[in-house]
């Protein structure tokens, strides 16, 4: 595949905006390989995803930002810039369940997530034979009330030593603080079953079954100050009956789990997810 760029924009909307952007890309002999575009009429508010080819490109990629900065004012645009052949460097966060981690580091081991998996922190032993199975450095921060601030520093001194781009929280059973999130702005996605603000707690499935539910689901979104109501990126559902047992709802619930976090990684990989107020536009 030849290397790409890829530009996200919101803007207010207006007229002439995919005329001027695809002009932009066009007078420099770039080829668009992919393009999106979502107005949100209620907000006039107007996105954009477009990948272009970089082969023929007539300005060079340390210089894209800065050619681009007049058309982007003209329009007060937020964007982001990318670059295909950036490998993102991502850390995964667990505790004690296994299925996320699994999942995830097979998607990367066999190739399918273009990532790089430099270590994997949690606050207890137990998966430490996983990260072995994949050489990767596990590192273990038992966390205490009083001692949460003191290890949430050594674990961000650590993130920068490793040069860490955004984190996974592979069932980490943990509530990250409000500091610590604020480095990692829309860089911290997170998995839950659905069932939020109903069956709060460690037993979720326990409450669903002695209620009778009769869907489950999983949420994955990306983590803010506010807990557990960050932009959402990805959902699924599944039904169950009556004939269902407590351990049937949490097997198919575990599998729901891994695919919605995996597709989530899979939609940030690929620069596909635009925020704003605190809602998610992705492209797929």
């Amino acid at each position: 595949m030849a290397d790409s760029a890829t530009l996200l924009i919101s803007c207010p909307d207006k007229r002439g905006l995919v005329a001027s952007i695809t002009d932009f890309i066009f007078k420099h002999e770039g080829n668009i390989l992919h393009l999106d575009q979502y107005v949100d009429v209620e907000d006039n508010i107007f996105f954009m995803r477009v990948e272009w080819d970089l082969a023929n490109f007539k300005i060079w990629r340390q210089d894209i930002e800065g050619a681009f900065q007049p058309l982007a004012d003209s329009f007060e645009m937020r964007w982001q810039l990318h670059f295909s052949d950036k490998t993102p460097r991502m850390a995964i966060f667990v505790s004690k369940q296994s299925h996320c981690l699994y999942d995830i580091l097979s998607r990367w081991q066999s190739g399918e997530f273009n990532v790089e998996i430099p270590l994997i922190i949690s606050n207890h032993p137990n998966l430490q034979s996983v990260a072995e199975q994949f050489n990767i450095p596990y590192h273990i921060f038992q966390i205490t009330k009083e001692t949460k601030a003191q290890q949430e520093q050594a674990q961000r001194e650590l993130l920068e030593n490793y040069n860490v781009d955004f984190i996974v929280l592979a069932r980490y059973m943990q509530i990250i603080t409000d500091d610590f999130v604020s480095h990692y702005p829309q860089n911290i996605i997170n998995i839950h079953h659905s069932f939020l603000p109903a069956f709060v707690g460690a037993r979720p499935y326990h409450q669903a079954y002695a209620r009778g539910v009769k869907i489950i689901g999983a949420t994955s979104h990306y983590v803010t100050a506010e807990l557990d109501a960050g932009p959402i990126i990805e959902q699924d559902v599944t039904r169950v009956t009556h004939q269902d047992s407590v351990k049937d709802m949490v097997r198919k619930g575990k599998d729901l789990e891994k695919s919605v976090l995996s597709r989530a990684i899979w939609y940030h990989l690929q620069n596909r997810i635009l925020v704003y107020n605190n809602k998610t536009v992705v492209f797929h």
